[in-house]
């Protein structure tokens, strides 16, 4: 079914707090209509987490910067799957051909955005080594270092307060991303346009929202405990969910 499609200026749609369950179960039936572009995209992005791990596995902030950049720009590098789902839609399941065409494209707006996000990852990296430079006297060159120095230390708030301090730079960057890069590949708008109306759904929506940001980073930290072998089917279950979360919010159902 088509839903008639909002424009950024229009007032975005609010939804109840069971929205993200929703928008995860249209997701996975997407990906078990149209399994291949998903769990190639799974598959490739958990391949290049695998590299990372093995060419910085001792040095740490090399490999919290990469993996920092790496889970901040995915949804970027999965556009293409929301290209399988706004097709799976009319019922016509496309394959990797269609997928590569969108990223031969060269959209430039999909390319500044993702250059933005990487500079919010690079800066979250740089804050995060100040605040652990400046508040324990141990240096930091390995994750054992970092997990026995910082989380498991008992003398400072340390840790706390680096995860709170993760959450409140990661929160500007979840709300102006939310539904912005899935309103790129859709619509002819401009990177501000999209942020603005991804600003403007949050703000409608933050308790539905809220627990979106929340399922997102449980999910991920699952497909990080299993070796990244989880992120195969997670990566593009998020990114299906993600396009039906920008069409319910931005839609008319």
């Amino acid at each position: 079914m088509n839903i008639p499609m909002l424009t950024p200026l229009d007032p975005p749609a609010t939804v109840d707090i069971t929205a993200p369950l929703r928008w995860l179960s249209l997701g996975w039936a997407d990906l078990r209509r149209n399994p291949g572009p998903g769990l190639a995209h799974g598959l490739l992005l958990a391949m290049f987490g695998w590299l990372l791990l093995a060419v910085a596995h001792d040095q740490f902030w090399l490999l919290a910067g990469a993996f920092s950049g790496f889970l901040i720009v995915a949804p970027i590098l999965t556009t293409g799957l929301y290209q399988v789902s706004r097709n799976c839609a009319t019922g016509n399941c496309v394959g990797m051909q269609e997928v590569i065409s969108l990223w031969r494209s060269g959209d430039g707006r999909l390319v500044r955005f993702g250059l933005l996000l990487s500079v919010a990852g690079t800066g979250w990296v740089v804050t995060s080594a100040g605040l652990i430079h400046v508040f324990t006297p141990d240096l930091i060159r390995s994750p054992a270092d970092f997990l026995r120095h910082v989380v498991l230390s008992r003398s400072s708030w340390l840790f706390e307060m680096w995860v709170f301090l993760g959450g409140l730079l990661a929160a500007p960057v979840f709300a102006s991303s939310v539904i912005a890069i899935p309103m790129l590949v859709d619509k002819p708008v401009t990177v501000m346009q999209a942020v603005h109306a991804s600003w403007r759904a949050v703000a409608s929506n933050p308790v539905a929202l809220g627990l979106w940001a929340l399922i997102i980073m449980m999910l991920v930290g699952v497909g990080m405990l299993t070796g990244l072998l989880g992120l195969i089917v997670i990566i593009p279950l998020l990114a299906h969910a993600s396009w039906h979360a920008y069409r319910e919010l931005t839609g008319v159902s």
